[in-house]
């Protein structure tokens, strides 16, 4: 999965900034594959505002369970998809099988022509949660990371805005 970039970071660490214009620095087509759904009036506004902050030319594809169908169709564009952690947060929501998902997501990756950059929220650096779904959130997440950055080429850490290359 050498074209494979995992970018992990904490809530409004610069992540889906810096994600974007690795992407954006590559000739077109782009592709957002975005997973995250708006339950609320804040996940809306978040999720416009996010839109809005984008630079023309991206072709957006809101799939928040198949992703690795969305990867398979996108032969040779380059793909960012944002972000891994709520793509998790709704396979838990809707009781999917969490591993047999990941494996569908590895799967995909490694056959990819195109370069692919994804996003997760690191969320296993803060306090331990304090209920059994918050904890199993927590662990999956860093399961699939793990999974992830074991094979991909490039792992980057992202910080108050700045990268550091893990990989």
């Amino acid at each position: 999965m050498g074209g494979v970039t995992l970018v992990l970071g904490g809530a409004r660490s610069g992540k889906s900034r810096y994600a974007e214009a690795l992407v954006t620095a590559a000739p077109k087509p782009w592709t957002y594959l975005a997973t995250g759904r708006a339950f609320d009036d804040e996940m809306r506004l978040r999720i416009a505002q996010h839109q809005q902050k984008r630079v023309p030319g991206w072709t957006t594809c809101e799939e928040p369970v198949f992703v690795e169908k969305v990867l398979d169709e996108a032969g040779k564009s380059f793909v960012l998809l944002d972000c891994l952690t709520l793509w998790l947060t709704n396979l838990i929501l809707e009781e999917r099988d969490v591993f047999a998902a990941s494996e569908r997501l590895l799967e995909a990756l490694r056959c990819r022509k195109g370069r692919t950059v994804l996003v997760g929220n690191e969320v296993g650096l803060g306090i331990v949660p304090d209920n059994v779904l918050s904890r199993r959130f927590r662990d999956e997440a860093g399961i699939l990371h793990q999974r992830i950055a074991a094979e991909a080429g490039r792992v980057v850490f992202v910080a108050a805005g700045l990268p550091l290359v893990l990989k």
